[in-house]
């Protein structure tokens, strides 16, 4: 049996989400506590690899068992009091046997939290700006976003990506409860992408680059020539869409 489990977690404590030698992740914790409750070893495949301290309000992954899981409610009260504070499991839901968390997505969604003012309460999951942005311009260079295809210029240099090929269906700022938000869909993303964007964008809003220029370091496909790659804290992965089929199984 396959099976979908959607996660929170807080990333702050967390070397990202993938396993790695000698650094802690979301998916040792997660697939340790459902070793210990299934008992037998487990893995888990993630929809994506979010950063170190980036965290996320769903992150689905994908784990397989010998034997259904009865009561759905008793297991993930189970999982969630031998998960730590930081991580929750929200749902497990049963899938197709070749479902599959990374490959099957069909768009991810992130969301970037600007505060233009001091916010002890707001500190930990923004990045706080001073001075003026210009938003209309930063919305206008976001929308050119919509037309592009390669992004090898917003991409962390050399990774072993095959290509910098994305379709990006929604990018946008807008506020949201006193603070400003971008939001990014795509079909998939880059190594620090989210981030290289945003500091890309905030350039724009600074007055610092106009919107021929931001075309250009799109253009140049160099990543020295974008801007900065903003803090991992005030990024979330938001959503992650699948094809209805995969949930049909019975």
């Amino acid at each position: 049996m396959r099976y979908f489990l959607f996660l929170s977690y807080d990333g702050s404590a967390y070397h990202g989400w993938q396993t790695q030698p000698n650094a802690l992740s979301v998916q040792q914790v997660v697939e340790e506590s459902l070793s210990l409750i299934l008992r037998f070893p487990v893995s888990i495949t993630g929809a994506g690899r979010t950063d170190a301290g980036v965290h996320a309000v769903s992150m689905p992954a994908h784990f397989d068992t010998e034997t259904p899981i009865g009561g759905y409610g008793v297991f993930l009260n189970r999982l969630n009091s031998l998960l730590p504070r930081d991580i929750a499991v929200q749902r497990i839901v049963p899938v197709s046997p070749d479902a599959h968390a990374r490959f099957d997505a069909l768009y991810r969604t992130y969301h970037y939290y600007l505060s233009g003012c001091k916010d002890p309460f707001r500190a930990r999951y923004s990045y706080r700006y001073s001075g003026s942005l210009d938003f209309d311009a930063m919305n206008a260079a976001a929308e050119y976003l919509k037309t592009v295809s390669d992004f090898t210029s917003f991409s962390k240099l050399h990774t072993d990506t095959r290509t910098n090929i994305c379709k990006v269906t929604e990018a946008r700022w807008e506020a949201c409860d006193g603070q400003m938000r971008f939001v990014i869909t795509a079909d998939r993303f880059l190594r620090n992408m989210v981030r290289a964007v945003v500091g890309t964008l905030l350039e724009v809003g600074r007055g610092k680059m106009t919107m021929q220029q931001f075309v250009r370091v799109i253009e140049s496909k160099n990543r020295c020539s974008a801007g900065t790659s903003m803090p991992a804290n005030a990024l979330f992965l938001t959503e992650v869409g699948y094809p209805d089929e995969i949930f049909e199984y019975n």
